[in-house]
């Protein structure tokens, strides 16, 4: 079931159009990737989400139904600009974002002091916002966005400012957080988390959607059918070689055929990172074209897939 579907959205901005007939569904329980280039119109998508932005046209269903204020209530937003109020302390600005979504004080306090527990900044509480740095702050207003355990989770640019160790906290708590049943949009720029955090994603580009669909079957349906296959011959030699190939019992026979040992046969699929600049440029013919850099290519003649 879809916890988001957004119907035809149309969104102007005097002449221009920000968003174009956008129709996409966000399926519950997973991680749902927002892509796009700068100005593409998924900022202005997600505020439509949010009921920041009013569309000019369209409709947004959350669990089936048109989305109401207080389902807004039970998502979850930390947009890309980020906003704390810099001469509040940190604890009492937390208790009052956490209470502006519904939580009763005592609810807001356990559920803060739990996370800043889990993030090991108990010390933080009396500091004022701006005694952190962009880091520190990030990981405040990440902890202000989940405390009061929304069903679904918009995270705009979530791994921004912070270093490698403290991302990938973040990123091992954004599993953790599906694992108990959220949903969580990814808007990022970061095509490596996208492969490793997102089961679908959604593309938009100039206001309008490109592609959407599991990210396997995305990565695969550019993929061109291009393996990687390594073998030994009689002699003894290793040779990788690098083929297009519809059909693997074929291929795999006529080089057993020839006397070979095979070693590793892999399907190589070009990166969600190619795939975004190939779509964006408008020029898909590029995203089939076996020169597009795939996993593997730059393996050992072991491979990582034993036959």
């Amino acid at each position: 079931m879809s916890i988001i579907q957004t119907i035809g959205l149309c969104k102007s901005f005097g002449e221009k159009l920000a968003l174009d007939g956008v129709s996409l569904s966000i399926p519950e329980n997973g991680i749902f990737g927002m892509l796009g280039p700068n100005g593409a119109g998924k900022t202005t998508l997600i505020r439509i989400i949010n009921r920041i932005t009013i569309p000019s046209s369209g409709e947004v269903l959350f669990s089936g139904r048109p989305i109401t204020q207080r389902d807004v209530e039970k998502i979850g937003y930390l947009p890309e600009e980020r906003g704390l109020y810099r001469k509040m302390k940190v604890g009492d600005q937390a208790l009052y974002l956490a209470r502006l979504k519904g939580m009763s004080q005592y609810d807001a306090r356990m559920g803060l002091k739990e996370w800043f527990e889990r993030f090991g900044i108990e010390s933080w509480w009396d500091k004022k916002v701006e005694e952190l740095s962009k880091g520190m702050a990030q990981k405040v207003q990440f902890i202000i966005t989940v405390v009061h355990k929304p069903s679904l989770m918009i995270l705009d640019e979530p791994f921004s400012g912070f270093d490698p160790v403290n991302a990938d906290i973040i990123r091992k708590e954004i599993l953790r957080l599906r694992d108990e049943g959220a949903t969580i949009v990814l808007s990022t720029h970061d095509m490596a988390s996208v492969e490793e955090l997102c089961d679908e994603i959604a593309l938009v580009n100039k206001g309008k959607l490109v592609i959407t669909g599991r990210v396997d079957d995305i990565r695969r349906r550019y993929g061109n059918n291009n393996v990687e296959l390594v073998y030994t011959d009689a002699d003894g030699c290793h040779t990788q070689v690098l083929l297009r190939d519809t059909d693997g019992a074929s291929t795999l026979r006529t080089f057993l055929d020839k006397g070979v040992q095979i070693n590793s046969y892999k399907e190589l699929m070009p990166r969600m990172n190619d795939i975004f600049i190939n779509l964006v440029k408008g020029d898909e013919s590029n995203s089939q074209d076996e020169n597009l850099t795939s996993e593997g290519e730059e393996h050992n003649s072991k491979g990582e897939e034993q036959l």
